[in-house]
């Protein structure tokens, strides 16, 4: 609560200045975005906003050990995974397709809204049930992981696409904020598990308050959204300079922010000019196709191996625990290693020799779990995730530059479906690890 305090009080601060800064002319080229405040709190606002991006659907993968305790013959890891990510990936497709028409503000408080309402009814769902299994529950928890889909969906590609229009730090930590998500969630169910584990009923107990927590998470990032973000001044400039080379998608962000005045925006036709979707993805497929690789890889292995191939080793109940909780660190730091300079790789040809390479997992990871013990397991996950997070950073901010507002924001959203569309692929490809253990199926 204090830290949202000093972004309210940050954001009326810079939104006083913004607005002065704004009065003069439209010569963009000209002015120096970094020196306009509320660069820092809109950076960590995209933080907080990629934590709600994930947050929900990293609670479900990480109180997945109450789950298997609750639906022990039904895969919850891997069938929830299949549930989510076909709804995510339809979504996605069909908004990416009708991107310019968009009110991006809606879609991502839509977006948002819906993770918060989905995560209590988890709650709500678990308490009528009173914890206990069967079909008609299952079927229950499998329809809110669907509307989980659906605003991840809104979420995911609307901010990546809006986010796309501005500075490369503001993606960075909207995805690093993501990874951040995975990493905070696996913090707090170690603790639970820790502080409940001898108690009746702990596992139960401990993830609802991890549901609690994730919830609460999700409605700050509605009020931020709403009622902070689109005032910062940083945030107002990319706008203004997107709606003046055409884009017509950030009109609402801006009325949010306090600027009526519509004059920058023309309908002058050499203007609006931008390349058609398929031709930003014909100049893009490496891009799109690398990403698709990366989350192949990285879904076919997480969440499902980690719970189900590996067994239970020297940390017993705790080591899927500590296995998820060292992949997510691993992402969330990989996805701020991009910022070292000489460890950010621009390189079009050595990014797609890079991802590449991530195949040599697949057999790395058969052989640990046959023959290595879990020191080396706990390295490989953590590999795996370093490598998820720096790669994914590494694309979405190489890949918008040069064009302008209204194809970076396309150019965002189709990104964002190749790498949704890896993940099916990739919880799809995971089902294959079962073939030949016994009662698998």
């Amino acid at each position: 609560m204090i830290l949202l305090l000093l972004l309210l009080l940050f954001a009326s601060q810079g939104s006083e200045v913004g607005l002065c800064c704004f009065e003069m002319a439209d010569g963009y080229e000209n002015q120096a975005p970094q020196k306009f405040e509320g660069k820092f709190q809109a950076k960590v606002i995209c933080c907080i906003l990629g934590i709600g991006c994930l947050a929900s659907w990293n609670s479900m993968l990480t109180i997945a050990d109450y789950y298997y305790h609750v639906f022990p013959d039904y895969h919850p890891s891997r069938v929830l995974t299949v549930v989510y990510q076909p709804f995510a990936l339809g979504t996605i497709v069909i908004l990416a397709y009708h991107e310019s028409k968009i009110n991006t503000r809606k879609r991502n408080l839509i977006g948002y809204i819906i993770f918060t309402i989905s995560t209590l009814l988890l709650i709500v769902l678990d308490l009528t049930t009173r914890g206990r299994g069967g079909i008609r529950p299952y079927i229950g928890l499998c329809a809110i992981v669907a509307s989980f889909g659906l605003a991840e969906a809104n979420v995911h590609g609307g901010m990546i696409g809006d986010l796309s229009l501005m500075c490369p730090e503001l993606i960075q930590s909207f995805v690093a904020g993501m990874g951040a998500a995975g990493a905070l969630t696996s913090a707090f169910r170690l603790m639970t598990k820790a502080a409940f584990e001898n108690s009746n009923d702990g596992l139960r107990k401990g993830a609802m308050i991890f549901l609690a927590i994730s919830a609460l998470i999700q409605f700050l990032c509605v009020m931020l959204y709403a009622y902070v973000f689109p005032k910062l001044p940083i945030v107002n400039y990319y706008r203004r300079k997107a709606a003046s080379e055409g884009s017509k998608t950030v009109n609402a962000d801006l009325a949010a922010g306090g600027i009526q005045n519509q004059s920058y925006s023309t309908d002058d036709v050499s203007n609006n000019q931008r390349l058609s979707n398929k031709e930003l993805l014909v100049q893009n497929i490496d891009y799109a196709v690398n990403l698709a690789l990366i989350y192949l890889i990285s879904l076919s292995i997480f969440p499902g191996f980690l719970y189900e191939n590996t067994g239970q080793h020297g940390l017993g109940s705790w080591y899927a625990l500590v296995l998820v909780a060292t992949y997510n660190c691993g992402n969330m730091v990989g996805r701020y290693t991009p910022l070292v300079e000489w460890l950010k790789i621009e390189n079009r040809k050595g990014l797609t020799l890079a991802v590449l390479s991530r195949f040599l997992f697949i057999p790395a990871f058969y052989f640990t779990e046959k023959y290595g013990d879990q020191g080396w397991m706990i390295m490989l996950v953590s590999l795996l995730g370093l490598t998820t997070g720096h790669f994914n950073v590494c694309i979405l901010i190489t890949a918008p530059k040069g064009y302008n507002g209204p194809e970076k924001n396309a150019l965002g959203n189709l990104l964002v479906v190749f790498l949704i569309g890896g993940i099916v692929a990739g919880t799809s490809l995971g089902w294959l690890w079962l073939i030949g253990k016994k009662n698998a199926f």
